[in-house]
């Protein structure tokens, strides 16, 4: 059940939120909606990074009686940062960057474990797309334990032109995949690196898998051959720290 203080509703309402610069997870709109107001809810959305989906009415009425014109907005529950941002602090600061980018992950719990273990690892920023994507939200800042109200979370609209920029950047793109050259121990970890996990069910999409430095392969040895992905991603953040860390 959504606690009510998550989310907005109506046209009006929502439009002041943008204004304001509230942090919007995403905004739910009824499929036919028209009228003056909608046109200027979509200008005011023009050039952000707000996820926007087109849901049937049944969608909004489950989610709230009153009044809602055809829009609900979704508060987050963190305040989202620019990769291109963070990165020069960073390095400012004298840093190896170490990122992890969750290429298709959607499920809450899963996010907050990753979450949570970016946090004790010291991991500086974790990276989700604006689409296709977990929301920040209640459940998942209960799941990582709290660890999201310390762990920078960068949602970006593209992250083809992310991986891109990082790799401008001097950092090293290496993907977790069962398509990997070799174990994932033999990776370099020490440089700046982003580390790309994707969704359980499809892996990092080709297109981002071709931008890699690295493919790196977790070794199984049992009948089930698939890690959950927030098991996964503790095995190589925790590799990252061991090399890091000379331990």
């Amino acid at each position: 059940m959504i606690n009510k203080s998550e989310y907005i509703f109506g046209i009006r309402a929502v439009i002041e939120a943008i204004e304001a610069g509230k942090d919007i997870d995403r905004i739910l709109i009824k499929r036919d909606i028209q009228g003056d107001l909608v046109r200027e809810l979509f200008a005011f959305l023009k050039g952000t990074q707000i996820p926007v989906q087109r849901v049937p009415a049944e969608k909004l009425n489950r989610l709230t009686t009153k009044n809602h014109q055809g829009v609900i907005a979704f508060i987050s529950a963190v305040t989202y940062q620019k990769v291109e941002d963070l990165v020069p602090t960073l390095f400012e600061e004298g840093k190896s960057p170490l990122f992890v980018m969750l290429d298709g992950v959607t499920d809450v719990r899963n996010f907050g474990a990753i979450s949570r273990t970016c946090d004790c690892a010291d991991v500086d920023a974790i990276i989700i797309p604006a689409h296709n994507s977990v929301s920040v939200n209640a459940d998942a800042m209960k799941t990582s334990a709290g660890a999201l109200h310390f762990l920078p979370v960068c949602r970006e609209m593209n992250l083809t032109n992310t991986i891109k920029y990082l790799k401008q950047c001097g950092f090293r793109i290496v993907g977790a995949t069962e398509k990997g050259n070799y174990d994932y121990t033999k990776a370099n970890f020490t440089d700046p690196v982003c580390i790309i996990m994707g969704a359980e069910d499809k892996g990092i999409p080709t297109e981002h898998l071709s931008l890699c430095d690295e493919w790196i392969v977790i070794p199984q040895f049992g009948h089930i051959q698939s890690l959950n992905v927030s098991v996964a991603a503790g095995i190589l953040i925790y590799e990252a720290v061991r090399q890091r860390h000379n331990l």
